[in-house]
This record gives structure tokens, C-alpha cells and sequence, in this order.
């Protein structure tokens, strides 16, 4: 190997050594500590079903976000549009499903292969589990000129997150997701984090570029409650 490329590789572990040890946390402390800022390890595992309903504008038009989850690894999203459910689909802990003009079907299962690695609703409670995930804390970096932490988390089955948590209150900023599922890879932002009920919450997130920014705020959050068993069916 040449001299000068030694010097650099020499370099590179150097400054990545600096940036871990300048660094008082592990990748594994830094997540426990985003699970302590948004309402602590036990209140977390307490909640069995959490329900969203998040407002935006898709082609011009008010619609709403609304997503079911349920303990291990259920979920399903569905477009509002005036009242109307417009698109649905999701996953019954086997398999995934879309809905259109009342009739179910069978979807692309690529676009649900993620789901078959969820043990938790909340993904860092997964994070944490040695046998899903493996942790690495990468460097420091900035996420709208706020420090954050980076970390990486790559699952069993491939999927890799970069997670970006803010030094100063530990919540996430930032995710971006290369992954198995159809898609590839995702960039999203989160933000306005506040208090519904005991848990804290994003109330913003954002993804995509530019003038294709799309954006999302939070109408509804509830932990244990809208949800049934007949929302997976």
C-alpha cells in the first residue's frame, strides 16, 4: 500500500477515534437517553396501540395521514380527503394489504419487509435490542444548525437508519433510511416537539427536497386508544 494513502487511512481512523472520544456517550447511551426524553423505557413498553392523524396538502389539496399501530408489528396508513378514506393499506403482522373501492388485496410485499423486523412500536426500543440492531455512533453532525449526535442503526435484514439526535435535548432530528422496501432510501425530518399526554412527540416532520418538501403537522396523537384488532382486517 503507498505511503501517502496509509497517512490518509492513518487520519481517518485518527479523527474518527478524536470524534469518539470527545464524545461522553455510546450509541447505545444515546438512544436510551432519547428514550428517557420521550417519556421513559417503561411508559414506552406500556403503550400497545398508538394512533396518529397528521394534516398536509398533497397536489394541492387538504388531505390527512392518519396511522394505526399495534403491538408487535401491525400498522396501517389511509388518506382522508374530505371525509373520505381515498387510499389504505396495511399490515395484519403477516402480510400487507391495500384497500381501493372497498375491495382488499394482496399488495407488494416489498413495500412491507421492514415490518417482519419490528418487535416494538416505538423504533428505538428495537434500536436498543442487540438482536435486531447494531449500533454505531458515526460523528457529530448539525441538523438545522442544531448539534446532533449520528448514529448508525443497521438491522438483521439489511436496513440501515442514520439517526440524528439532538445533543441538547436528545430527540430526534433526522432520519435517513436506506432500506429493503420498496423506495430504496428516505430522508426525513422531525421537529416542535411536544407533550400529548405523558409522551413527547414530534408535532412536524418533513421529507423530500426543495420545492418538493413535503410537510406534515400533527392534529391527533393518542397512546391506547381508536384502535382494534378490526383496523388490520
Amino acid at each position: 500500500m503507498k505511503p501517502a494513502l496509509l497517512s490518509l487511512l492513518f487520519l481517518l481512523t485518527l479523527n474518527h477515534t478524536k470524534i469518539i472520544a470527545q464524545t461522553e456517550f455510546t450509541a447505545q447511551q444515546i438512544i436510551e437517553k432519547s428514550i428517557a426524553a420521550t417519556g421513559g423505557k417503561q411508559y414506552l413498553q406500556s403503550i400497545k396501540t398508538l394512533y396518529s392523524d397528521m394534516a398536509t396538502e398533497m397536489e394541492g389539496r387538504k388531505v390527512n395521514w392518519v396511522t394505526k399501530e399495534m403491538l408487535p408489528n401491525k400498522g396501517s396508513f389511509m388518506i382522508i380527503y374530505q371525509g373520505r378514506t381515498v387510499f389504505k393499506n396495511f399490515y395484519d403482522g403477516e402480510k400487507g394489504y391495500e384497500v381501493s373501492a372497498g375491495i382488499k388485496k394482496l399488495a407488494d410485499q416489498t413495500a412491507f419487509s421492514d415490518k417482519k423486523f419490528r418487535r416494538n412500536i416505538f423504533n428505538e426500543l428495537d434500536y436498543i435490542d442487540p438482536n435486531l440492531y447494531t449500533l454505531t455512533l458515526e460523528s457529530t453532525e448539525k441538523v438545522d444548525k442544531e448539534d446532533c449526535y449520528k448514529v448508525k442503526a443497521a438491522c438483521i435484514n439489511g436496513t440501515v437508519r442514520m439517526l440524528y439526535y439532538s445533543k441538547k435535548t436528545f430527540f430526534q432530528l433526522r432520519e435517513d433510511k436506506f432500506t429493503t422496501e420498496k423506495g430504496g432510501f428516505s430522508s426525513t425530518y422531525f421537529s416542535d416537539y411536544k407533550k400529548f399526554g405523558k409522551l413527547t412527540y414530534y408535532s412536524e416532520m418533513s421529507f423530500g427536497d426543495g420545492d418538493k418538501m413535503q410537510k406534515a403537522k400533527m392534529v391527533e396523537l393518542l397512546a391506547n386508544e381508536k384502535i382494534s384488532e378490526e383496523d388490520f382486517r
